[in-house]
């Protein structure tokens, strides 16, 4: 065919035609050849040509693609054969006809001949090859020949419904094989590497044109109804491996990688034009549609895999990193694009966002998890297994990707932390309360990128915490990557932390290192994104009681059968079980998504590394773990301490919760002894943490550690706190100055919130208990004396309180159901008069069991304290209180009332009587020898009686509650209180008490008045003294008091003892005067 001269072409064809210059330009440096036309009579497949100056629009077949070689005269041209290797060992070396191999391997690789004999030639292959009749004539009327290859067009015949790529990927197939039979066949290593440099000429001709036809597949003849360009490239990426390359061995190795990507890259790169050749396949492979099915991972086709595995390919490729980092969809930045569309719109978003969880993918709870109450354990385990196994797969390809971006260079790099941030930033609503889910990112994206970035870590937590020095304390003063805004610190103001990120800024520092930034990141992406998801999960429980509650309520007693009500009823309740069924799906999604064991042990390694990495910010010496940090800590806390984000204490002691309960088994191989550290360290050292509430979280997760599990009775740390020394020496100081300070944190919900923190330290203490060195700690502590009172007084009222309330609430509860055992007299009642009490009835069990269950563990740390010391209890402010309180609720147990507190289930109320009355008296045998208490219960006018002590000592005995010898000792007891009760009477008997000589709170007369000095009122020491242990204000005008700014008010207390001195003389010889006595009748 002639050459077509070029017609005036829109901008779009010149930008073209340029490319394919520069492509023809980069092989050939000399003159450029003319297209030849085939002038062919015979039919032949279709072709098309591409000559230095290509038409613009391509006409009839024109020749492919061509080398141009140097003629050489009339070549002789035999049907091309693939050389085949000849595994034998030959004597003599072969001998290299380089003309004769270089016109048959040209003809083999790129199915072409010049061969005049085409017709007996296209019979033998199938008219595999093409005749290019008018190259040939071309080639011999220009006398062309030698060996010089630039000379040569690379030339290419397209049979029916193949494109050019096609062409082009199976040229490149050819070249590969003969360039390995080259190789084997054991010619001169000069004619060997003569061969290869040809091999290569026509190497970097098929590799320009494939960039040429993925950029631009319209200026070929391509056949209709095939993809084209870019999308020719996307069958192949999601293909395995091996279907990609079928020419690499069968099992693929990561440097397999197809031509067109790996040569491309090579080709393209310098030129600075990659980006336009890879980047549409590269966004056609990332969009694809199999990652946006509903069935997600659970899909059968599981067509996101092999999009993993194409990007895997793709990012192992020099060069290709750089090209998807640069694409404007790698981190959009527009404002536009906010929370919830960053993970469609982002190139690794629909990857990320792939995962278990149902409310984003709903269909995989509906395959894997429906009817759960149906299913056995063996059952949801085999799904666990099947959706962790494919969720660990994703996050490991996923790693392996960012991996290898990061490795890229500086760039790709950053533009992976960059990435990272702009996660964080956008999504800082999701750490907030009562969140739209529709206006955040989804807890799947959230979660894959958490363990992307916990895999990163691995590398710098090592066990010797060699290089935790290496992360950059003042991160965030130097970076930001993370903007704080308007964050809680752990303890400064936000003045305060502004002005610290002032004056620690410094323009000139270089940016932080990689270890910093994935550790900031890592915290920050497990604050808003995994450990909210740990939120949701654990809010599911509540949500299902609930729905349990109401379904229990629709259900009622049955009564609404056989009514009008019943279809409304039948209805209702069905609805209410899907909802609860739905529910126990999600939980399952959850559950196997939360607890992946390779996700929580790298969880649980990173905060145990941050737990580690946090106390040594406050170790005055900085070298925690080696040596270990000194409890307590300094007074001072450190500003860089304080200025931190609250958030990364609030993380570890939540995750920890979380893990202690849902994994403990994990901590059997490392974490056990950093969560005993942390533990220790902020209970004995309350003053570091400012939220009250973190404060008590601590304790709590010290309280879920010693739960069983599994063969491990006393849970992760119940032997730890037997046994290490940290816990020996400061486990007794910590629970004590907790319990203490829990009275009082500031929230409207106080009151309440320190029975649980309470009832927790009672159960740790029962464990140790036995454990003589803890008891001597606690013998040390009851040395500082104002302390200790304070903490019995404290555990005095909780006592009285909870077991007033608990007694209350059991007693209105056996009244109900009094109530309802009469069905005559029940069932005459309305049907909402009977739906109001059963609902107050649940409510009461609810509330009953939880005040019986505080108020038993109290009663238990009484009576074990009381076992080991003795003086703190005996003191004026404590002794008459514990001895009331004791003799109140042996009264409710044994009284007249104790019928009462029958109830049924009392197992289901956590009632039980014989263990209480039991604890009860057991205090009181303990403190029987104590001059003070015997007093004190004498004193007590209002629950003591003789007859109460010998009734329960008679229901001890019945029960086998205790022996006869503890008996016999509370009898003597109550003999002895008899004897000091009728001396007090004798004593108290003073007639009418001036009010002044009273204590205006307890009523009685004052032994020693005091002045309080904001209120000017005057009360007795002792009570005020009391008052104080639980409360530090003054009670008549809320002012700060301590028991130190009381003035003492001698006169007064010399008037009331001169009171007390004339009343007892009342009607005695010292009462009369002397003429009285003189006159006195003896008779």
């Amino acid at each position: 065919m002639a050459d077509n001269e070029p017609t005036p072409q829109s901008d779009a064809e010149r930008i073209r035609l340029k490319r394919l210059a520069k492509l023809q330009s980069s092989v050939s440096a000399s003159s450029t050849p003319s297209a030849a036309s085939s002038g062919s009579s015979t039919p032949v497949p279709n072709t098309s040509a591409v000559a230095s100056k290509p038409p613009s629009k391509p006409t009839s077949p024109p020749p492919a693609v061509a080398l141009k070689p140097k003629a050489s005269p009339a070549p002789r041209v035999s049907a091309p054969v693939m050389p085949t290797p000849v595994p034998t060992k030959k004597k003599t070396v072969p001998k290299l006809d380089l003309l004769q191999w270089e016109h048959e391997a040209i003809g083999s690789i790129l199915k072409i001949t010049l061969n005049a004999r085409y017709k007996e030639e296209a019979e033998k292959t199938g008219h595999d090859l093409v005749w290019l009749k008018g190259l040939a004539d071309e080639l011999r009327s220009e006398n062309i020949g030698g060996d010089d290859l630039e000379f040569l067009p690379v030339l290419a015949s397209l049979p029916p419904e193949q494109t050019t790529f096609e062409f082009l990927v199976g040229a490149w197939k050819r070249l590969n094989a003969t360039r390995s039979a080259v190789i084997k066949r054991g010619y001169t290593p000069a004619e060997t590497q003569q061969a290869l440099d040809r091999l290569t000429k026509v190497s970097d001709l098929i590799i320009s044109y494939a960039g040429l036809t993925l950029q631009e597949p319209d200026m070929f003849p391509q056949p209709s109804g095939k993809p084209l360009g870019s999308e020719e490239l996307i069958p192949p990426l999601l293909s395995s491996l091996p279907s990609l390359v079928p020419f690499f061995p069968p099992t693929p190795h990561p440097h397999h990688i197809p031509f067109c990507n790996r040569n491309l890259s090579r080709r393209f790169s310098p030129d600075g034009e990659l980006d336009a050749v890879l980047s549409p396949t590269i966004r056609l492979l990332m969009y694809h549609p199999s990652l946006f099915r509903p069935e997600g991972l659970g899909g059968g086709d599981s067509g996101w895999r092999a999009v993993v595995s194409g990007l895997e390919a793709l990012v192992g490729i020099k060069g290709i990193p750089e090209v998807i980092t640069r694409m404007d969809e790698w981190c959009p930045a527009d404002d536009s694009v906010d929370a919830a569309n960053f993970e469609k719109v982002s190139l690794m978003g629909p990857l990320l966002r792939l995962g278990v969880f149902s409310r984003e993918w709903p269909a995989i709870a509906q395959t894997y998890f429906t009817e759960p109450e149906k299913k056995t354990r063996n059952d949801v385990e085999s799904s666990f297994a099947s959706l962790r196994g494919t969720l660990k797969s994703l996050q490991s390809s996923l790693f392996q990707v960012f991996n290898a971006i990061v490795r890229a260079g500086p760039e790709p790099r950053e533009a992976v932390l960059a990435y990272f941030a702009r996660v964080i930033f956008l999504n800082h609503r999701r750490a907030g309360m009562q969140v739209d889910p529709d206006t955040v990112a989804s807890d799947s994206f959230m979660v894959n990128l958490q363990s992307v970035l916990l895999r990163f870590a691995e590398p710098f937590m090592d066990a010797g915490y060699t290089k935790i020095d290496r992360i950059d304390p003042l991160f965030y003063a130097h970076s930001d990557k993370i903007k704080l805004g308007d964050e809680t610190r752990i303890k400064a103001t936000a003045d305060e932390a502004q002005k610290w990120e002032e004056e620690h800024q410094n323009p000139n520092a270089g940016s932080p290192n990689f270890i910093s930034n994935i550790f900031y990141l890592a915290i920050a992406m497990s604050h808003y994104g995994y450990l909210r998801t740990i939120q949701t999960y654990n809010g599911l429980p509540r949500q299902l009681e609930d729905i349990q509650r109401h379904l229990d309520f629709l259900q009622g007693n049955g009564s609404w059968r056989g009514t009008p009500l019943q279809a409304r009823t039948e209805a209702a309740i069905k609805m209410v079980t899907l909802e609860k069924m739905k529910i126990q799906m999600q939980q399952m999604a959850f559950e196997a998504g939360l607890q992946e064991p390779e996700l929580v042990f790298r969880c649980i390694g990173f905060t145990t590394f941050l737990s580690t990495w946090v106390i040594r910010q406050v170790d005055p010496m900085k070298k925690h773990p080696s040596p270990v940090v000194e409890l307590p800590l300094p007074k001072e806390v450190p500003m860089s301490f304080r200025v931190l984000p609250e958030y990364i204490i609030e993380d570890i002691v939540d995750y920890f919760y979380f893990a202690v309960q849902a994994s403990p088994e994990k901590f059997e191989l490392a974490g056990k002894i950093e969560l005993l550290t942390f533990v220790l360290t902020f209970l004995t050292s309350t003053w570091y943490i400012k939220n009250p509430f973190l404060k008590s979280k601590i304790n709590d997760v010290l309280f879920m550690s010693i739960w069983g599990y599994g063969r491990e009775r006393n849970g992760i740390l119940g032997d730890l706190l037997n046994s290490h020394p940290m816990a020996l020496k400061n486990l007794m100081p910590a629970l004590m100055h907790f319990y203490i300070e829990v009275e009082q944190t500031g929230a409207s919900s106080q009151f309440y919130d320190k029975f649980n923190a309470r009832r927790n330290i009672a159960y740790i203490l029962k464990v140790v208990w036995d454990n003589p060195t803890h008891r001597k700690a606690l013998n040390e502590e009851a040395k500082n004396v104002d302390k200790f009172v304070r903490f019995v007084n404290l555990m005095i009222n909780d006592v009285t309180y909870l077991m007033d309330e608990s007694l209350s609430e059991l007693t209105q509860i056996h009244n109900i159901q009094v109530e309802m055992d009469d069905q005559a007299a029940w069932n005459a009642r309305s049907l909402e008069y009977r739906r109001e009490r059963e609902g107050t009835l649940r409510s009461l069990e609810r509330h009953a069991s939880g005040y019986t269950t505080l108020g038993r563990s109290t009663v238990e740390l009484l009576k074990v304290f009381t076992a080991e010391t003795k003086a703190p209890f005996m003191m004026p402010e404590i002794v008459d209180r514990l001895a009331a309180m004791l003799d109140y609720n042996l009264n409710a147990l044994v009284g007249p009332k104790y019928q009462e507190l029958k109830v049924r289930e009392p197992d289901k109320l956590k009632f039980n009587p014989k263990t209480l009355l039991s604890d009860i008296i057991q205090v009181f045998l303990n403190l029987s020898d104590q001059g003070e208490f015997v007093k004190a219960v004498a004193g007590d006018g209002r629950s003591y009686s003789k007859e109460l002590f010998e009734r329960a000592a008679e229901i001890a005995v019945r029960r086998g509650i205790k022996t006869e010898t503890e008996i016999e000792k509370l009898r003597l007891f109550v003999v002895k209180v008899e004897e000091t009760k009728a001396t007090i009477e004798a004593e108290e008997d003073l007639g009418e008490i001036p009010d002044e000589y009273l204590d205006p709170l307890m009523f009685t007369v004052m032994k020693d008045p005091v002045l309080l000095p904001s209120s000017r009122t005057i009360v007795d020491r002792s009570t005020i003294k009391s008052h104080l242990l639980s409360d530090t204000k003054d009670p008549f005008n809320r002012a700060p008091l301590t028991i130190d700014d009381v003035v003492p008010v001698p006169e007064l207390k010399a008037q009331i003892e001169a009171f007390l001195a004339e009343r007892k003389n009342k009607n005695t010889a010292l009462d009369k005067t002397s003429e009285e006595i003189v006159h006195m009748d003896i008779s």
